[in-house]
């Protein structure tokens, strides 16, 4: 395992540390990708970098192979011409350029390798970077539904305070005392009818009585 790779382990299990511990995950998970982002960046600069590189050390191999198979060809031809010195000249030049074979091609080997890398580790960050970013997606709809919940309890809470059982019992006992008053206001009317009546007809049988008395005082 490559140190950057571990590095980024060792974050990641911070963050997810620092998640459960933190108030305002949202807040925390923004800064991370921040500095992932800048990661991402820094590790594309070096990928560029280290890919016109590889292709600088492949050119110089590609170069030496062509210089080195027309070096052999020059050797045959100054042989076929009985020409052993130049013959000998151009097979000098020749190992020259296979040793440089040697050389740049495991210098081109190396940085293609560690290049392949760069480009693992460069996507595994990216990926990094959209799992990240999906958590704080997440941990962002979890703290709205908190806000949401948290206004909605105060709302609740307000209507809590109206006591609605007092309400109705308070209203009650009005509607109650009303309905006393007009019962006892009809009541009060049916005794002064009641008590009207019993006295005219006590006047009647007064006035009856009366005339009784008289007839009877005619008679004599």
């Amino acid at each position: 395992m490559s140190v950057f790779r571990r590095v980024r382990d060792i974050t990641l299990a911070n963050l997810n540390e620092w998640l459960e511990e933190s108030q305002d995950p949202v807040r925390l998970i923004d800064q991370f990708l921040i500095e992932t982002r800048q990661e991402i960046a820094e590790a594309e600069k070096l990928h560029y970098q280290y890919a016109g590189h590889t292709k600088q050390l492949k050119q110089q191999v590609d170069q030496a192979k062509v210089m080195r198979d027309k070096r052999e060809e020059q050797a045959l031809l100054a042989l076929k011409a009985e020409e052993e010195h130049l013959a000998k000249l151009a097979l000098q030049e020749k190992m020259l350029y296979e040793e440089k074979i040697t050389q740049y091609a495991d210098l081109y080997e190396q940085s293609r390798q560690s290049l392949q890398d760069l480009e693992s580790q460069l996507n595994e960050l990216k990926t990094e970077y959209q799992v990240v970013y999906s958590k704080r997606q997440y941990y962002f709809a979890r703290m709205e539904t908190l806000r949401l919940q948290q206004r909605m309890n105060q709302r609740m809470n307000g209507f809590g305070t109206q006591d609605v059982p007092k309400m109705f019992n308070r209203l009650e006992d009005r509607v109650s005392d009303m309905e006393w008053e007009a019962r006892s206001l009809r009541e009060l009317r049916k005794t002064g009818q009641d008590f009207v009546t019993q006295a005219n007809s006590t006047l009647d049988d007064e006035l009856s009585r009366l005339k009784q008395k008289l007839q009877g005082k005619g008679e004599e």
